[in-house]
């Protein structure tokens, strides 16, 4: 993805990123403190501004990763771009507001609504009377029946990338009248209001070959504020210009031009002023803000003028340093002299150059917020060290993930908090925090568990030629005693109890399991391998710098002391290496290398630290941004790895295939879906089956906290922080920026008038206490 994925809709949750996807429940009337889904950590950050103060015309060059193979969203090669363009050119019929809550379209939607439930459950839209195509004709019954049958599985002619809710359905059919739409199911479909958007006209849907072939390069038919004017290829761009048949508000804009800009070459063409919107790094950030000047923080003005931030020369050269350089330049040692006075020569270019790059700059801003997509610490159970859950679970709790939240996101002035879902992000109804599952950091019990799963400290390693390395000698007694002491003193017996603390007063752990490893429901937790399947990473494109996660300790003594028998070492030290049956315990952790890939490597330094207090040591691998996926993380090669999964709006549908436990496929291979990770439980799948099944809105969130808890037991996957969201602005561009969970609005989105300003918040929301 460029390290992204596409809209929530759009084939599959790995490169489901951006934009779109709707909850699949209906907006809440508001969060109390007793809510664990909480407010979204962070609002939106659009310049909003009223349609009557933004100018009619004009043309926004927005940056994008890529200009996609396909305009298709449901095959498998689409990508952000793909989501972008369906946005703003066909419809949907729910969008998400900034909140993350679903928002009934009215520009296609007058109402939609369960009318039965038994025998069959059965929807009936009632659409806009306005809504047309682009050639005329009325969106009707006729475009949701073609675009059912092409995408429920049936017909392998149709390259779809996936099913999921089509699969369900009976029937299509015309209801009342012209303006009804009658969707009869075969099964309960909880997230029902996933379907049709985008909604694709039934000349791109009808037929396998026009599904396949029709809508990869042009969109001959639309239905949006906008509509396809090219795809250029060798341009690298995608215009998109104003619908004539558009019924709705007119688009402010003539045109949007989405044009293919690396990350890297962002800044320059900003500098250019040939992009009006990008979405930048962490650098780059820094660069529009000191550009920009400082802000009024009540109002989020701009205290200077544009340019009005004095320029830092790109020496950094002090005053003594310029008295000592002029001292040289009119000296005696006439070669001296000659060289500082080109050395001065060149540094006034350069700093003439800095001051020109940072006057073009001052007509932007920065609109930061935070994505719907969070970043996680993947473990690969399918082979290795990892197959064994109490040490993936060991690697869990010697983590500090507020420690790593805070390395990300306070710089950036964003809320450092932990994400505590893998299902649903702050804010979304389907948000609580199960860590608890899991349990806090704790490197005794992390110890504990590895010592229980056989990996001790000092342990014969052995060499090529068989024989035991150096200072690798153990004596098994101690070992047995020490895994004693650390019993005695409380830690973990390597079962889903997380300490004594942890248990219900029933007997029973946090994750639902009995002592005796049995479930509440009866099922049992057994893991599983998996295959490789087809997705597009999502590694952070965030940068950072290196930091050491060590802790101060108040032990003193002088270098080289001993410290009495049974003194507990040092908080932050790293421990002594583990190893078992003559083999150390090292983990391959696998990076891009790519040079937008900064915070994840700052992130996984201090991974790399948290591992080695407690004795797991770690081999890191830096590979090409093109491979990284597909052959690694979809190929099983990595013992850790980082990478993002989108918040997904319906969890119920989009997370289950990355959380389902792998099954056998007809050749003898393990279908995995997008479960990287390799690890599955059947419980987690019966859960995630009764969530989708189920009409009762408060009991499928429950199914889906009940659910989550259970991933976090397993540890197959540990989240970290939701990622950062910084985009780069035209000062006077509005309604656009950094979108958080909200849908773009695309007919409001312009260049403010003369005198008119848009509104910004002058800081990110503050997070919710969680029950």
């Amino acid at each position: 993805m460029s390290h992204v994925g596409v809209g929530p809709r759009a084939v599959m949750r790995a490169v489901a990123f951006l934009t779109t996807g709707v909850l699949a429940v209906p907006a809440l009337a508001g969060c109390t403190s007793e809510d664990p889904a909480g407010k979204p950590l962070a609002e939106q950050d659009v310049a909003a501004a009223a349609r009557a103060r933004i100018s009619d015309g004009g043309t926004l060059r927005w940056a994008v990763d890529s200009v996609p193979d396909t305009l298709n969203a449901f095959q498998s090669d689409a990508d952000a771009t793909t989501t972008r363009v369906a946005q703003a050119v066909l419809p949907s019929m729910y969008r998400m507001d900034e909140t993350g809550s679903p928002v009934r379209n009215p520009d296609y939607l007058e109402s939609a609504e369960v009318v039965d439930t038994e025998p069959k459950q059965v929807v009936v839209y009632k659409l806009n009377q306005q809504a047309v195509w682009s050639d005329g004709r009325e969106i009707g019954a006729a475009d949701f029946a073609a675009q059912w049958r092409a995408l429920s599985g049936k017909d392998s002619a149709y390259w779809t990338a996936r099913n999921a809710g089509y699969d369900r359905i009976e029937k299509v059919e015309r209801g009342a009248n012209d303006l009804e739409v009658k969707v009869t199911f075969s099964r309960p479909y909880a997230d029902w209001k996933a379907l049709f958007t985008p909604l694709y006209p039934k000349d791109v849907t009808g037929t396998p070959d026009a599904f396949n072939d029709g809508a990869r390069r042009a969109l001959k038919v639309s239905a949006g504020p906008f509509a396809v004017k090219k795809v250029d290829t060798k341009g690298d761009q995608v215009v998109l210009t104003g619908n004539p048949r558009w019924w709705g508000e007119p688009a402010k804009l003539d045109e949007i031009v989405l044009r293919a800009v690396p990350r890297d070459e962002r800044v320059s063409e900003l500098v250019a002023g040939k992009l009006d919107l990008a979405e930048i790094d962490p650098e780059t950030a820094d660069e529009v803000t000191l550009a920009a000047g400082p802000r009024d923080p009540a109002t989020g003005t701009p205290l200077m003028g544009p340019g009005g931030t004095p320029a830092a020369g790109p020496q950094g050269r002090s005053a003594a340093e310029a008295l000592r350089s002029w001292a040289i330049a009119n000296g005696s040692d006439e070669e001296a002299a000659e060289e500082e006075v080109l050395a001065r020569e060149e540094r006034g270019e350069a700093e003439a150059k800095a001051r020109r790059r940072q006057q073009a700059l001052s007509g932007f801003e920065l609109r930061k917020s935070l994505e719907p997509a969070y970043t996680q610490l993947a473990l690969n159970g399918a082979e290795g060290p990892l197959a064994d859950e109490r040490v993936r679970r060991a690697v869990a709790r010697a983590l500090d993930r507020e420690e790593l939240a805070e390395a990300v996101l306070k710089p950036l002035g964003l809320p450092a908090e932990p994400v505590g879902s893998h299902l649903a992000l702050s804010g979304q109804p389907a948000y609580a925090d199960g860590s608890g599952a899991l349990g806090e950091q704790n490197a005794k019990e992390a110890r504990a568990l590895l010592a229980d799963a056989g990996w001790v400290p000092g342990g014969p390693v052995k060499k090529k030629d068989g024989e035991e390395a150096a200072g690798a000698e153990k004596d098994e007694n101690k070992d047995e005693d020490k895994k004693d002491e650390e019993k005695s003193e409380g830690g973990d017996d390597g079962t889903y109890i997380v300490g004594e603390d942890d248990k219900n007063k029933d007997g029973k752990n946090k994750d639902g399991k009995n002592d005796d490893g049995k479930n509440d429901d009866g099922g049992n937790d057994d893991g599983g391998n998996d295959d490789a399947g087809d997705a597009k990473d999502g590694a952070d494109r965030e940068s950072g710098e290196k930091h050491s996660s060590g802790k101060n300790t108040a032990q003193g003594g002088a270098p080289g002391a001993y410290a009495p028998k049974g003194t507990a070492a040092p908080a932050g030290a790293a421990a002594a290496p583990l190893a078992k049956d003559g083999k150390e315990l090292t983990l391959r952790f696998v990076l891009p290398s790519g040079p937008g890939s900064g915070t994840l490597r700052t992130v996984a330094d201090r991974i790399t630290d948290m591992l080695k207090e407690i004795g797991i040591g770690t081999r890191i691998t830096k590979v090409p941004d093109e491979s990284y996926f597909k052959d690694h993380i979809a190929a099983g090669e990595y013992d850790l790895a980082l990478y993002s999964w989108p918040a997904s709006a319906f969890p119920a549908t989009d997370a289950r295939p990355i959380y389902a436990k792998p099954v056998p496929a007809a050749d003898g291979s393990l279908n995995v879906a997008q479960n990287y990770t390799r690890v599955g439980t059947d419980q987690v799948d019966q859960l995630f089956d009764r969530a989708l099944a189920t009409l009762d809105q408060k009991e499928s969130r429950d199914l889906l906290r009940k659910a989550d808890s259970r991933i976090w037991a397993a540890a197959g996957s540990v989240p970290l922080y939701q990622r950062p969201q910084l985009t780069a602005a035209r000062k006077n561009l509005a309604n656009a920026g950094a979108f958080g969970f909200g849908t773009p609005v695309y007919e409001d989105m312009g260049f403010l008038k003369k005198g008119a300003q848009g509104s910004r918040p002058t800081a990110p929301a503050s997070p919710s206490p969680s029950s």
